[in-house]
């Protein structure tokens, strides 16, 4: 297989170069011209939605009799994650991974990531695979133009620092990266710290640099950002279970013929149920790593972040929102 991920200037030579590869997916793929999709992610190579984006990309490819070509794109070589749904609106790219985010267009999304909000991963699939996943993925399809074709449970969110925090007592002057979402920001505020949104792609440099003292995500990407060189405690907040979408442009997707939009569907039915797979003997596997590479796994007092956070996620929603929210709660 030849390699399917580029990065540097010679990427945005291809994505230019690309543009307009399309031409033939009016038809379906019937013109007989190759469709090209650009898929970009924030994720490096060794991820697990890198693995399940390259056997997306193979059994589209084989499945799609040489009708459809999927480029893959990790590292945020097409851009930071707002960056590349901007790319697929504009019609530069095609395919992205995304959650949370996608409220700042479908604001229902920001469901998706709640904290405190999903008690543990049997509660996230009951909800993403339910009424309000569909509610959501609708929402984002008709705001963002975006068409979700498979999702990944998430790894809890965690705190990481160089110095250990067990309590909200301990955040205050605490200045630290949150992604692109509103709720973050006042949820983090709310507990005692000094948040600051910033691109996943910065945060090792404002790190490294003293521009932040911590950030928070999912130990996958605590391991594929490299944190371990510069962090040395991961805070068992868990403040966040949640979901991910690998997602594609609404017109890309409606512009495929009935057999392609299956292979497309088949696919992706194939690539999650792997994610599944990798997600249940990987997890524990990070853990340790980052153990060894000297990062040290603290407890902390989740229901004193949990009484901390709350007021401010019921005070952020809207309406609608605090309806879906109480919703979510009440799943079993």
């Amino acid at each position: 297989m030849k390699k399917k991920w580029l990065t540097g200037v010679f990427a945005s030579v291809l994505v230019l170069g690309a543009c307009g590869s399309n031409d033939g997916a009016e038809e379906g793929g019937g013109s007989g011209d190759t469709i090209e999709w650009r898929f970009g992610h924030l994720a490096d190579e060794n991820h697990i939605w890198h693995q399940t984006a390259l056997k997306f990309e193979e059994l589209v490819e084989a499945n799609s009799d040489g009708q459809m070509e999927i480029t893959i794109y990790p590292n945020n070589s097409l851009g930071g994650e707002t960056d590349t749904i901007n790319s697929i609106q504009a019609g530069t790219a095609d395919m992205v991974i995304s959650g949370e985010t996608l409220q700042n267009w479908a604001p229902n999304a920001a469901l998706m990531a709640v904290p405190y909000a999903f008690r543990d991963l049997d509660h996230v699939k009951s909800v993403v695979e339910g009424d309000i996943g569909e509610q959501i993925k609708q929402e984002i399809s008709d705001e963002a133009g975006l068409t979700a074709l498979y999702y990944h449970t998430r790894a809890p969110r965690n705190l990481t620092s160089n110095e250990p925090i067990t309590s909200p007592d301990d955040l205050s002057g605490f200045s630290m990266r949150v992604p692109n979402v509103p709720l973050f920001l006042d949820v983090w505020q709310a507990a005692g710290a000094s948040p600051q949104v910033m691109d996943f792609n910065e945060v090792f440099t404002g790190l490294q640099q003293g521009v932040i003292d911590g950030q928070e995500n999912p130990v996958d990407l605590i391991q594929s950002g490299g944190l371990a060189e510069v962090q040395d405690y991961v805070n068992r907040t868990e403040h966040v279970y949640s979901w991910i979408y690998i997602l594609v442009g609404n017109e890309q997707y409606n512009a495929l013929s009935d057999d392609l939009k299956k292979v497309v569907q088949d696919a992706a039915a194939e690539a999650q149920a792997m994610g599944e797979e990798l997600y249940e003997t990987e997890i524990s596997t990070i853990e340790q790593e980052l153990t060894d590479a000297g990062m040290e796994f603290v407890d902390v007092d989740q229901d004193a972040f949990r009484e901390a956070m709350t007021p401010a996620v019921e005070a952020s929603l809207s309406p609608e929102q605090l309806e879906l929210y109480e919703q979510i709660l009440a799943v079993e």
